[in-house]
């Protein structure tokens, strides 16, 4: 089924404007009448699209740069929990948010999502068919609340959901800036001068025809492989990326490089520590949103994106189908922290795991804030003192011949 741009008047006289799906032109029209719009002009939707007139080939490159982002979901997913909450109908609701969208991948979607919602769909059902924009959370969260007869309830604790994960990713992301950047420049002004300023000095020392001291020689040495030898880099480092990549594809290099997120200083306990709040927060929105909790966890195990954390949730399934407890192979495993394990076992006895939940992924997100910001404030004055340390062994290199300039000349 093909997707139709339409211009139109509805029966006020108003002009609309919007997307439809349809088999052919001619029925996009026809549904258009049927809904009260009379259609000026149907095309068929192609974003991004460029047309060969040679040889008519049409490559849509729409689909590897267009994405819809965390942000634009969580923003449409709590403009739909208000409409919803507000009795309109779900094809009203959902035809109002296309319209009303900026992202044009997302528009297309939601018209997909409301045509198949208009002929009988659930929306949970509709959702499956885009698992490149909705996740699994998301979609047994919407499927819950229409179960349950809550699903304004369900997207709003949804909109929470994406929004907090969002402004933890967020702030991780802003705290590297700097530090990424100042390498970036550094390392830029340094490789600029071992390219043009230091060959052409080695020219002045080698018109003097005197021994060099042993720094000198080595700054030259390096200039002189940088000058010769870069072009390896356009080989070895996309070989070295196919490789890594091909080993993670393995079980035992996911593993392994899993395990070294998780033990690797500093940066190892933020990354078990946002695994972690990440697995918190996500059990305990699905648990209050009504999934069941043999479902739920098996989301999870995809949400912590560790192999082995992944591992330690599986095992805490499949204690729960034996009739035990989920704290108890979460504390074997030893890869969570003994305060979520027992917060975990003293939610379970009182009744009360998804507020346990909850109260553990807030508090070990403003742990990974504090963490971070302590990390940046840490990085910025080793980064200057390392970028410092370059920058001196090259001013001695080249000062150190020109002290000795006289005796070099005689």
């Amino acid at each position: 089924m093909a997707v139709y741009a339409y211009k139109g008047f509805d029966a006020s006289g108003k002009e609309v404007k919007g997307i439809v799906d349809a088999d052919h032109a001619k029925s996009a029209r026809s549904k258009l009448r049927k809904q009260g719009v009379f259609p000026t002009d149907v095309t068929e939707h192609q974003e991004g699209a460029a047309r060969g007139s040679g040889l008519g080939v049409q490559i849509d490159f729409s689909k590897y740069f267009q994405r819809v982002s965390t942000t634009d979901l969580a923003t449409m997913t709590s403009q739909l929990s208000t409409l919803v909450g507000a009795g309109i109908p779900m094809v009203e609701a959902l035809g109002a948010l296309q319209d009303q969208t900026e992202n044009a991948k997302l528009s297309v979607v939601l018209a997909d999502v409301r045509e198949k919602v208009n002929e009988g769909s659930t929306l949970a059902d509709a959702l499956k068919g885009h698992p490149t924009v909705f996740s699994d959370l998301y979609i047994n969260m919407v499927g819950a609340g229409e179960a349950s007869g809550s699903l304004d309830t369900v997207l709003a604790r949804l909109t929470e959901y994406t929004e907090a994960s969002v402004e933890l990713k967020g702030k991780v992301t802003s705290a590297m800036i700097y530090p990424l950047l100042m390498t970036l420049i550094g390392g830029g002004i340094v490789l600029a001068l071992f390219v043009f300023v230091i060959p052409r000095i080695r020219r002045v020392f080698d018109s003097f025809g005197a021994s060099l001291p042993f720094v000198t020689e080595a700054l030259l040495t390096l200039s002189d492989f940088t000058l010769k030898w870069w072009w390896t880099a356009l080989f070895i480092v996309p070989a070295g990326v196919y490789a890594f990549r091909r080993w993670l594809k393995t079980d035992a290099g996911r593993e392994r490089f899993d395990r070294l997120k998780l033990q690797v200083p500093i940066f190892g306990k933020i990354n078990r520590l946002v695994a972690v709040s990440r697995f918190c927060r996500t059990l305990s929105t699905l648990l209050n949103s009504g999934v069941p909790i043999l479902t739920a966890l098996g989301i999870t195990q995809t949400v912590v994106e560790n192999s082995i954390l992944a591992r330690a949730v599986e095992d805490a399934a499949r204690n729960i189908r034996e009739g035990q407890s989920i704290a108890e192979p979460l504390k074997a495993s030893g890869e969570f922290p003994p305060i979520v394990t027992h917060m975990i076992a003293i939610g379970e006895k009182t009744g009360e795991l998804e507020s346990m939940l909850q109260k553990v992924a807030d508090a070990y997100d403003s742990w990974v804030s504090n963490m971070v910001d302590s990390l940046t404030s840490l990085l910025t004055p080793v980064l200057t003192v390392v970028m410092g340390g370059v920058v001196a062994f090259i001013a001695v290199a080249i000062l150190l011949p020109m002290l000795n300039l006289s005796s070099i000349a005689r």
